[in-house]
């Protein structure tokens, strides 16, 4: 299939099947896929190492913080509305404070408010 734009403005594909025999041609084309899964793989590799150093930079930014019983925190709010649809833009993003009850363990905690 010929694309209505190469028929006035003939793409290397059109170009070289009036020039290159069938076997030439087929050839020319096995030789352009296999650059295409080169240039898939360097891609691939790019885009780890990116990854990687993206996650070094979010690494140094976070710290661990230790919370223990008794303390006062705050809880982030993830109230959405299911049914409207509306989130938090005009609600404060946190709520509390709380106190530190009991730690369970792998950043759960029991909270109890103030009151």
């Amino acid at each position: 299939a010929v694309l209505p734009l190469e028929v006035e403005i003939p793409s290397l594909r059109i170009s070289l099947q009036g020039i290159l025999d069938k076997d030439a041609y087929r050839e020319a084309r096995l030789s352009q896929l296999e650059s295409l899964d080169e240039a898939r793989i360097d891609a691939e590799q790019r885009h780890r190492v990116y990854a990687d150093r993206m996650c070094q930079q979010y690494n140094k930014k976070v710290y661990e913080c230790d919370i223990y019983e008794g303390d006062l925190v705050l809880r982030l709010d993830s109230w959405i509305d299911k049914k409207t649809g509306e989130g938090r833009k005009f609600r404060p993003k946190w709520l509390g404070p709380y106190r530190v009850m009991k730690d369970y363990g792998n950043g759960a905690y029991l909270l109890r408010t103030l009151e």
